[in-house]
């Protein structure tokens, strides 16, 4: 089976504050771990081997899951957000909002300041998956938000101007298949917990 399942990391002080973390080392916050323990892989995921970003949020999640021993990946990394980390949109749209929307609107080249693009992030992505040799999957991917935007766009051909059609929620996890260098969605927002929505 050459599948992923990509999940992000469960919640920060960082994230509930709105602030942006890039490369940030933050940890789960206490409610964060809370919540990732609530969470649920099928029996069929929880056999898979597991690949893992390097940043503690992430390794964290992945032990709590029941990855004890990830393999770390630099690539599977938050895109690099540079001196914008530790901000939030607001106050970085406040700062020259005019100059932040025009880069908000290049879509995959929007680049913050001393950071990575989008584009940068999907082409990494796209390599390390290339990489993968198949006695290395099907494996579980705990990551970030940027890399999930970005395992997204390298499925569906996304450049990122508008939202994408099908909206990636949280907590959940999204399937993919492996391509090439390139991903096919299998199926996306797979809840990791049962919904609160009633039907």
């Amino acid at each position: 089976m050459t599948e992923l399942l990509f999940i992000r990391h469960g919640p920060t002080e960082w994230n509930e504050a709105g602030r942006i973390q890039g490369r940030s080392d933050i940890p789960l916050s206490n409610s964060g771990r809370d919540e990732v323990r609530s969470w649920t892989l099928s029996p069929s995921f929880q056999s898979w081997a597991c690949f893992c970003s390097p940043l503690s949020r992430a390794r964290e999640t992945a032990a709590l899951l029941g990855f004890e021993t990830p393999q770390i990946v630099d690539d599977l990394q938050e895109m690099d957000w540079g001196e914008c980390e530790g901000h939030t949109l607001n106050t970085l749209r406040a700062i020259d909002p005019e100059a932040f929307r025009r880069n908000e609107d290049r879509g995959l080249d929007f680049r913050p300041a001393g950071g990575e693009s989008p584009r940068e992030v999907k082409v990494r992505l796209a390599q390390w998956v290339a990489s993968l040799e198949e006695e290395a999957l099907p494996a579980v991917i705990v990551c970030h938000k940027g890399v999930l935007r970005a395992a997204l766009s390298l499925a569906t051909d996304g450049d990122m101007f508008d939202d994408p059609a099908d909206k990636l929620r949280e907590p959940c996890a999204h399937l993919y298949t492996i391509q090439g260098d390139s991903l096919l969605v299998k199926q996306l927002n797979i809840l990791l917990k049962p919904s609160k929505i009633k039907p």
